[in-house]
């Protein structure tokens, strides 16, 4: 029996669950039951947990389809456990799904390392679950996700842990099987690395009103508008995950990042459709064409103007937004 997750798992309220598999395996789960009822009762419990199991998976490793294959995996460990010797079932789970998604993100790492192009996380289409607009959505935006990827995995998972989901370090350093004190180091370590790294934020309607001036620029083709949006540092990162051709390095400086924004919409053709959506917890821009959805773009912004711009071509990570 496998969790398929639906947008509501990403924040950490409750949901439905659902299903997907073979009739075979459905009747599997059937056989195994009992006539106690105990496995419907795993079942309550886990589907009540799934959306915060789910977001701490993906908010490590930056991918639906492997944050499914850790929550599918922490589903089986709580089906195989002697259930009746589990004080915190709750607890369990959690600390179960944090381990085995801070194994998969050190395995993850390796294989990124030989992604053609720049890695970018997949896009989740959150306009379905009013909880990911809660104060602590940070941690959801892609910019973020990405920069998490430059933490260590022991990093990422105190941060995702403390930020997103507010544990105590008491409690972290049980989920990891560490101290308390190395819990707020590695916490502190996280802080300062991601600090390093970006700039002042900017209010929501100011990231919104800079994104709708960058759509517009892009449409119009107004290089000199498109060049005024953007901070003199700005980065543009585009994956085409060696399915879509993309720029194999990071765009960098203002005036680079603008033409090569002008030069992909000149490259998608004029058959185009671009609207706001929201993705990550954030408005983006949807690019797409009758029938197939050819890019989402994202951005990071500060005082100074846009800061980051990024592209995902490859449609594997599009699924969720195909029109």
């Amino acid at each position: 029996m496998r969790w398929c997750p639906d947008s509501s798992d990403i924040g950490g309220g409750s949901s439905s669950p659902a299903w997907s598999g073979t009739e075979a395996t459905r009747r599997a789960v059937m056989v195994g039951r009992g006539e106690d009822g105990t496995l419907i009762g795993a079942l309550g419990v886990f589907g009540g947990v799934r959306p915060r199991l789910f977001g701490i998976a993906y908010r490590m490793l930056g991918s639906v389809a492997e944050a499914e294959d850790v929550v599918q995996e922490a589903w089986l460990r709580w089906q195989q456990t002697d259930r009746s010797q589990v004080r915190d079932p709750i607890g369990f789970l959690v600390t179960t799904t944090s381990r085995l998604a801070l194994n998969a993100a050190t395995s993850a790492r390796a294989r990124r390392e030989l992604y053609p192009g720049p890695w970018l996380p997949e896009p989740v289409d959150t306009t379905a679950d009013p909880t990911l607009q809660a104060e602590r959505n940070e941690s959801l935006e892609l910019a973020v996700l990405l920069l998490l990827e430059r933490l260590t995995p022991a990093e990422r998972a105190v941060y995702v842990l403390r930020e997103a989901f507010d544990y105590p370090f008491r409690r972290i350093g049980e989920i990891l099987d560490v101290s308390e004190a190395y819990a707020r180091q590695l916490g502190r370590r996280a802080r300062t690395h991601l600090a390093q790294q970006r700039r002042d934020r900017v209010a929501h309607a100011d990231h919104d009103r800079l994104l709708r001036a960058f759509l517009a620029a892009a449409r119009s083709g107004e290089l000199t508008r498109l060049e005024e949006l953007l901070a003199e540092t700005a980065t543009s990162y585009a994956d085409g995950g060696g399915i879509v051709r993309a720029a194999q390095v990071p765009i960098v400086g203002r005036d680079n990042v603008a033409r090569y924004i002008l030069g992909l919409m000149r490259k998608f053709g004029h058959d185009l459709a671009l609207e706001i959506v929201e993705s990550n917890g954030q408005a983006a821009i949807l690019v797409s064409r009758p029938g197939t959805t050819v890019a989402l773009v994202t951005i990071e912004a500060s005082p100074a103007g846009i800061e980051r711009v990024l592209v995902i071509l490859n449609p594997q990570k599009l699924a969720l937004f195909q029109r």
